[in-house]
C-alpha cells in the first residue's frame, strides 16, 4: 500500500513540475491582435478590405506630367508621421480633374483650405476615395464626373507645399493608398509630348512618317520620299 502511493505521490509532483516549466517556457501573449487599430506595426489599411488598386485612372489630376514634389510616405502606423498621399506642383489657377468616373463625396473647406472629394465608381465598399487638395470646387456633392472632367482650380493659399501644388490622397474607409497606383504605366510613365519643327529636310520628313506610328502619309510619284525609296531599291 506504502508503495502504491508513494508511485502516485511521485507521480503527481513529475506532472506538476511539467506543467509549470511548459508554463514559464511559453512565450508571452501579445498585447495587441494582429492588425488592430492603433496597434504598432498595424497596416495602414483596414483589415479585411482589399489591399489592390486598380489602375483605373485615365488622367493626372494638373497637367499632361506634373512633377512630383513629394512621393507617399506610408506612416508605420495609424497614427505616425508620414505623407498620405503625393504633392504636384501646379501654380494657383491650375485646373484640378478627376482621374477616374465618381461620384463627389465633398466639396468644401476644412480648416481654412478648399477640399474636394471623390469616390470612384465600381471600386467596392467602402468604395476608393480621391482627394485633393487646396482646390476651390467647381462640382458640388452628389454630383456625377467623368475622367478629365475639372473639378475646380488650385488655391493660392493652404498648401503645406514650399512652392504651389496640389496633395493628391487616397483612401479606402479609413485606411491610405498611394494614388500614383491608380495610374496605369502608359500613363504614369509617360514622358511629356514633342513637337516637330514647321521646316525639317525632306529626308527627316521621310523618316518621320516612315518610322512613326499609325499610317504613312500618301505618297505621290515626284516627292522627295518617294525619289529616295527609290534610290535606295
Amino acid at each position: 500500500m506504502r508503495a502504491n502511493r508513494c508511485v502516485r505521490v511521485c507521480a503527481r509532483l513529475i506532472l506538476l513540475l511539467i506543467v509549470t516549466a511548459t508554463a514559464l517556457l511559453a512565450p508571452p501573449p501579445p498585447l495587441f491582435a494582429a492588425g488592430a487599430r492603433g496597434a504598432p506595426g498595424a497596416p495602414l489599411a483596414d483589415p479585411g478590405l482589399p489591399a489592390t488598386v486598380p489602375a483605373i485612372g485615365r488622367t493626372w489630376p494638373v497637367g499632361l506630367r506634373p512633377r512630383l514634389l513629394r512621393g507617399w510616405e506610408p506612416p508605420a502606423t495609424v497614427y505616425g508621421p508620414g505623407h498620405r498621399g503625393v504633392d504636384l506642383a501646379a501654380p494657383a489657377g491650375t485646373p484640378v480633374r478627376a482621374v477616374a468616373p465618381g461620384r463627389v463625396a465633398f466639396a468644401g473647406s476644412v480648416a481654412g483650405r478648399g477640399v474636394v472629394s471623390v469616390d470612384l465608381t465600381g471600386t467596392g465598399d467602402p468604395p476608393l476615395r480621391t482627394t485633393y487638395e487646396p482646390v476651390t470646387a467647381a462640382v458640388e456633392e452628389g454630383q456625377e464626373v467623368e475622367p478629365g472632367e475639372v473639378i475646380g482650380t488650385v488655391q493660392t493659399n493652404g498648401s503645406h507645399c514650399p512652392a504651389p501644388c496640389v496633395h493628391w490622397g487616397l483612401r479606402r474607409g479609413e485606411g491610405y493608398l498611394n494614388p500614383l497606383s491608380l495610374l496605369p504605366p502608359w500613363l504614369l510613365h509617360r514622358g511629356p509630348s514633342r513637337l516637330l519643327p514647321l521646316a525639317q529636310p525632306a529626308s527627316a520628313a521621310c523618316s518621320v512618317v516612315v518610322g512613326g506610328f499609325g499610317a504613312p502619309l500618301a505618297q505621290s510619284a515626284g516627292s522627295p520620299c518617294r525619289r529616295r525609296s527609290r534610290r535606295v531599291r
